[in-house]
């Protein structure tokens, strides 16, 4: 099932699960499935972490042309998954959307080029994997500050109890981050 969020391009898909006392199982990606549902992303690199309690990774994007869609699911634990709109003219521009995706849950979260991304582990341990449409790369790697007053993002946990790299806790805020034009 594809939902739309309040956001246009920020995507919601749930799996049909088959389950029974052996277990369950549920296609992940089927290309077929997201391109009937207007899915045209070509995925080209899949990746994945590991991280304990506390731990945010983000608000990250990757200025054109080498910005990227994901495709984010969580195969192990909880956490709070965050995409804020940085598509400069968009009428929800600074808005964010955020949603749990957990190994219960099974939910994915298609984040469209023109998002800053993050997540907050909200399990004792998080295993995080995502799809990507562009490849990775360092010299437009960019991000806004977590923390942001502006954007004003509820992290569903005390500051005291999040941890972020030293590279995030450096970031820009958002009034200062690299235009994304649409």
């Amino acid at each position: 099932m594809f939902e739309q969020t309040e956001i246009p391009g920020l995507i919601v898909f749930t799996p049909r699960i088959f389950g029974d006392d052996r277990g369950y199982f549920f296609e992940s990606y089927n290309r077929r499935l997201f391109h009937e549902n207007g899915i045209l992303q070509d995925f080209v690199q899949d990746n994945q972490s590991r991280s304990t309690k506390g731990v945010l990774r983000g608000l990250h994007y990757q200025k054109p042309p080498h910005a990227q869609s994901k495709l984010v699911r969580v195969t192990q634990g909880k956490v709070l998954d965050v995409a804020v709109d940085i598509r400069e003219g968009s009428p929800t521009y600074g808005q964010y959307h955020s949603i749990i995706l957990s190994d219960e849950n099974q939910k994915q979260f298609l984040i469209p080029r023109g998002f800053a991304h993050g997540f907050l582990v909200l399990s004792d341990t998080a295993i995080f994997q995502y799809k990507c449409d562009n490849f990775y790369s360092k010299a437009h790697d960019a991000g806004i500050r977590f923390d942001d007053k502006t954007l004003n993002i509820d992290w569903k946990l005390p500051q005291s109890e999040i941890q972020v790299s030293e590279k995030d806790a450096h970031l820009p805020f958002f009034g200062d981050h690299i235009k994304f034009n649409i």
